[in-house]
């Protein structure tokens, strides 16, 4: 069981990440996505499930509006309040205004089963803030998915509305591929280190750089999306 130190540590770098976080450009992106649309969500006293929540990244985009925050997860760690299964969510029908499900859908067996349950457990008119990859390297053997913009329309069909949103371009993409490539692969891990201080933080702002100077926003090579569904 992680420590609270170390939880604390990271939830902040995937909130905020370092500019040495191959994950910059697509966390970044993230985080601006989630605050614009958890700041239109109305109400004060929100009742939140988080399915997968052991780290909880994103509480504090909420900023003192959440009444009642449950995670759960497969896993028992310090912030998991349920030990259970997403496609078994261990709470009866229509309790929460909100459910957050960030890079978890991809090792799930039954994507469709969840995505019922996550429904089950929503208020009418309840909203669901989701993240899933379409470009990653595949990173254990329990990771069996990844998800275009039509197949997260075509998982989330018995909301009312979805919203498919790219977490940066393809121009992102390529830069993220690439500085994953530079933090994965070589060897020795000091070269990796080295590497992770000096090239990555480049590969970055060069990607950042791109992004905001090519505005077409094909997201062909996106690797994520976040999704907005209400209920």
């Amino acid at each position: 069981m992680k420590s609270p130190d170390s939880l604390h540590r990271e939830g902040l770098d995937r909130l905020y990440p370092a500019l040495t976080n191959p994950n910059w450009l697509v966390l970044g992106r993230r985080r601006e996505i989630f605050r614009q649309w958890i700041d239109s969500i109305p109400g004060e006293h929100l009742k939140v499930l988080d399915v997968g929540g052991r780290i909880q990244p994103y509480l504090p985009l909420f900023k003192g509006r959440v009444a009642q925050y449950w995670a759960v997860d497969l896993i028992e760690d310090l912030l998991v309040n349920v030990v259970g299964r997403a496609e078994a969510i261990p709470f009866r029908t229509g309790v929460f205004d909100v459910v957050i499900c960030t890079q978890v859908l991809q090792y799930i067996e039954q994507p469709q089963a969840m995505i019922a349950e996550i429904i089950r457990v929503m208020k009418p008119g309840g909203l669901l803030l989701l993240s899933a990859p379409a470009v990653f390297p595949r990173d254990s053997e329990a990771d069996l998915w990844r998800f275009m913009p039509a197949s997260l329309q075509l998982l989330l069909k018995d909301f009312n509305s979805v919203r498919v949103l790219a977490e940066g371009s393809s121009v992102a993409g390529l830069f993220r591929v690439l500085a994953l490539y530079t933090f994965m692969f070589p060897r020795p891990a000091l070269l990796r280190k080295l590497l992770r201080i000096t090239l990555i933080p480049i590969l970055n702002l060069i990607g950042a750089a791109f992004e905001s100077l090519l505005t077409a926003g094909n997201d062909q090579f996106s690797a994520n999306f976040s999704v907005l569904a209400k209920k």
